[in-house]
């Protein structure tokens, strides 16, 4: 079967290693999408043990069509008792970019149409539309005249792992800390630490890589259990699997100057059963004093929406004389969503990644803590 697992802009290949390990074959990336080859138990595997995916789905009907009556027409011909039951409630998610179709609404109203008709034509009744909580959820994706019509497989987005209890302001979501801490490349062997955790969502992740801990362990549900083909005792074997879980004892360590944030924190870490494997400090990064054995700093400053620029700037030449003066030996990834302040910063990257923290577009940058000259540094955007 082909499936699509849909990603974060600039986490395609650490998606498409993820899916690679799981046994997935004739994999290909695209802007915030992988498509992959595999059988059901990928499938639920996919859902269950990727970090960095929002969503699996199956493509079930591909076809052109220049109006909303040809949508309607096409989407007739699929067999819809085949993917959902008549006591089923479904949702429909469009994303529509074409000069054809210019209100995606009456597209998705024609869709939900042809489905509904063609049970009503079956069973002299309908399934019901029902947005908040769906158990069949289909996704709608066209393009100029090419529709695609999928089934989601996980439901609610991958990035709500279901361990989240509290938030600070603007946390991070969750798929992009996962995303953050695997294309740093650490593997649980280093320390890590985060001087601006917040309410901890990198914390979080990092304990889940470094004690080899599915996060489709907290998820109440996956989508694809209301399938008619929902093979339960597959999921079980897999949910029930623990045998890649380890006890790390590597230090992961998080600090912040917000007695609120740590608290927020504290709730989530706890909600995870992971309070044994990181430790939280009250403490500003200028006053902090690293671990005695380098490790990996992977970090979110903020970006400016409760401070002026001119706050801004120097706090970004306070953090980079911070970096520079105490961290030597140490990686340190910055996810940078402010780039007039991160020119104060005062280092010089050796990578760039272009992310995306909601709407914002970040830099990613990695600065290789050490004594003497950086001139060689491999400086890639």
């Amino acid at each position: 079967m082909e499936y699509i697992a849909k990603t974060l802009q600039g986490l395609e290949p650490v998606l498409a290693e993820e899916l690679r390990a799981l046994g997935a074959q004739n994999i290909e990336q695209e802007c915030r999408l992988v498509r992959f080859e595999g059988d059901l138990r990928l499938l639920y595997l996919a859902n269950y043990h990727c970090r960095t995916a929002l969503r699996i789905l199956k493509p079930l009907a591909h076809f052109t069509a220049q109006n909303t009556d040809e949508l309607y027409e096409q989407a007739l011909q699929f067999d819809w008792s085949s993917v959902m039951e008549l006591t089923h409630h479904f949702a429909i998610d469009s994303v529509v970019n074409s000069e054809a179709f210019k209100d995606s609404r009456y597209a998705t109203y024609r869709l939900k149409d042809a489905i509904v008709d063609q049970f009503r034509s079956r069973y002299n009744r309908r399934p019901f539309v029902d947005s908040e909580h769906p158990q069949v959820r289909i996704n709608l994706h066209i393009r100029e005249e090419s529709c695609d019509i999928l089934l989601d497989s996980s439901g609610d987005s991958l990035h709500k792992r279901g361990y989240r209890v509290a938030q600070d302001v603007a946390p991070l979501n969750e798929v992009l800390a996962a995303g953050m801490i695997l294309h740093s490349g650490w593997n649980g062997e280093v320390p890590f630490l985060d001087p601006m955790c917040g309410s901890g969502t990198l914390l979080i992740e990092a304990a889940l890589i470094a004690n080899k801990i599915a996060p489709g362990l907290f998820r109440q549900h996956f989508a694809f259990e209301f399938w008619p083909d929902f093979d339960a005792d597959l999921l079980a074997e897999i949910a029930n699997d623990d045998s890649q879980e380890c006890e790390s004892d590597v230090l992961i360590m998080g600090t912040d100057i917000s007695g609120k944030a740590l608290e927020s924190a504290e709730a989530n870490i706890r909600s995870a059963g992971l309070h044994k494997h990181i430790s939280l400090k009250k403490e500003s990064i200028f006053d902090l004093q690293p671990p005695m054995i380098p490790g990996i700093v992977v970090t979110n400053p903020p970006y400016g929406e409760r401070l002026k620029q001119f706050q801004l700037d120097r706090f970004y030449t306070q953090l980079g004389d911070v970096f520079k003066a105490r961290y030597n030996g140490w990686d340190v990834w910055v996810l940078a969503g402010n780039r007039v302040a991160m020119k104060n910063f005062g280092l010089h990257p050796s990578r760039t990644i272009t992310l995306f923290n909601g709407p914002i577009e970040c830099k990613y940058q990695r600065f290789a803590m050490y004594a003497g000259s950086m001139k060689d540094m491999d400086v890639r955007e």
